[in-house]
């Protein structure tokens, strides 16, 4: 069994497709990450909200 390692660094932001849709992986302050998959029309519209904030 593998030993149990503490994360020293959560790396970059990353997006992938896959034939079931987009997964994102964010870093999170404190360690670890937020995984999210995500289908083609939540994704469009988790793009237009974050466009809408960048905009006001």
């Amino acid at each position: 069994m593998a030993a149990m390692k503490p994360r020293t660094g959560d790396g970059p932001l990353e997006a992938e497709r896959t034939i079931h849709g987009t997964t994102l992986r964010i870093p999170l302050e404190g360690g670890g990450r937020l995984v999210l998959e995500m289908k083609n029309d939540e994704l469009e519209e988790l793009h237009a909200v974050v466009h809408a904030a960048l905009e006001n």
